[in-house]
């Protein structure tokens, strides 16, 4: 039996839920999400909550039930509260700003690298080592800090690259003499 799938998600006051076809939609003071439905899982819609269960016994079934429950959760969450991602970038020379729909790094190599931001994101970099990235779909928002991340990956031997905020870094020695 799952743990996390036994709870039900909690809807708060202001956010309104329902099963279309095989769809979830969950609106909020946020906006609009979405979520497709697995045919291994039984959704319901009741009274200032959504019940997740497996709907059948089989081992597939029971492995996506938690997982459902919590891309459920983040649905509701997102339309609530949304999600955040701040980026560091540690670096001599090193450095973001956000211009409208464009982010425009300096990470070093001959040239600038120029990110569109996706739709639905919102990107703000409140001084030039710093990014925040936010938006109300959880997997948007990693797979964009995701692809910043990419460009420079923080190094062991100085520390240099992007690195998401509270991340460690493990730092070798350099040479002894």
């Amino acid at each position: 039996m799952s743990r996390i799938g036994k709870k039900p998600v909690a809807i708060p006051s202001g956010v309104t839920a329902a099963i279309e076809g095989d769809t979830l939609t969950v609106k909020g003071p946020k906006g609009t999400l979405s979520l497709g439905l697995s045919d291994l899982i039984d959704y319901k819609v009741e009274e200032g909550e959504i019940q997740v269960n497996p709907a059948n016994d089989t081992k597939q079934a029971r492995s996506y039930w938690g997982m459902q429950r919590t891309l459920v959760s983040n649905l509701v969450e997102g339309v609530t509260e949304g999600f955040t991602k701040v980026l560091e970038i540690t670096g001599v020379g090193y450095r973001a700003q956000a211009q409208g729909k464009m982010l425009k790094l300096q990470l070093g190599y001959s040239h600038d690298v120029d990110l569109p931001v996706p739709e639905g994101l919102e990107v703000k970099t409140p001084d030039q080592t710093t990014v925040e990235i936010s938006g109300i779909d959880k997997q948007a928002v990693g797979q964009f800090a995701a692809e910043i991340r990419r460009w420079r990956k923080p190094e062991p031997y100085k520390g240099k690259g992007i690195k998401y905020r509270g991340e460690y870094v493990f730092r070798k020695e350099g040479k002894k003499k």
